[in-house]
């Protein structure tokens, strides 16, 4: 008797990576549900899908964000996309019509947002003509919270030579931490988690997209310890173990015109990536 159990549909590489995309974001967000940025991200892949189901709830999770964050107007703009798609969901008319009533009634509400921390216009915005590789904010984080020494802090700091040709990964700041036992990669990734409020991203999960990092120049993802692993839409996502360096932030940013949107990953896993990348 033949078989007749209908053939599994094969994926094209580009869905398969979109699903990879949709399982790895949809649990940074579940873990950080204000994560805006993350959330924007999930539902671009959704849309490269055509799943409209998922569009709208992501997009009723951003307006719910927004809203928590207190940015009332990109709750508003949020809102009034899921009426227009969907034009007879009381939820989402009453939901505008607080809102709208909030941002009414409330002074000093922000209406901008910019969720990179290391990106250009953040960079731009405080950029004074002096070097800021984030040193300032990373010991606010690391020395004020008791966690070092402020001499085992300088001690540890990497300031690297930016003229140099390097011909491997430099060990960043939390990797030279780790190597001299002062403090464990989990940990100080969890207090800059904590103090950055960038979303962790567990690379050893993610196939990151090799071509899309070897278009990037070699010195400054070597330099730095950074990693441009993704394209969503008009976005390239860059993992970084310092979201506080502008310096980095702005020679990136130099090399495309594509928004940048950071995320904060393990030393160990982007020097293992860009190892394979620039071998």
């Amino acid at each position: 008797m033949p078989d007749e159990t209908e053939p599994t549909p094969t994926l094209s590489p580009d869905d398969a990576q979109l699903l990879q995309t949709i399982e790895m974001f949809e649990a940074i967000t579940t873990a950080q549900p204000l994560d805006v940025q993350s959330l924007e991200i999930l539902r671009d892949a959704y849309t490269k899908l055509d799943r409209d189901a998922d569009i709208n709830r992501t997009a009723r999770r951003i307006a719910e964000a927004y809203v928590a964050l207190g940015q009332y107007s990109s709750a508003i703009l949020e809102y009034e996309g899921l009426l227009q798609r969907s034009p007879g969901d009381k939820e989402v008319r009453a939901a505008l019509a607080l809102i709208e009533n909030k941002a009414a009634g409330t002074t000093g509400a922000k209406f901008e947002t910019d969720f990179i921390i290391s990106g250009a216009a953040d960079a731009r915005a405080n950029n004074t003509g002096r070097y800021d590789d984030g040193k300032a904010a990373m010991r606010k984080i690391f020395v004020d919270s008791k966690e070092l020494t402020k001499q085992d802090f300088d001690a540890c700091w990497v300031r690297p030579n930016r003229a140099e040709k390097l011909i491997a990964p430099l060990d960043p700041f939390l990797q030279v931490l780790a190597d001299r036992a002062l403090i464990p990669l989990e940990k100080s990734l969890q207090l800059l988690a904590a103090g950055s409020g960038v979303a962790y991203i567990p690379m050893e999960r993610f196939d990151f997209d090799i071509e899309l990092a070897r278009s990037f120049p070699r010195e400054i993802c070597q330099r730095w310890c950074l990693l441009p692993f993704d394209r969503i839409s008009k976005s390239i996502l860059v993992a970084t173990t310092n979201p506080f360096n502008h310096i980095a932030a702005q020679e990136l940013e130099g090399c495309t015109k594509s928004r940048l949107l950071w995320y904060l990953a393990s030393p160990v896993e982007i020097i293992k990536a860009l190892q394979k990348t620039f071998r």
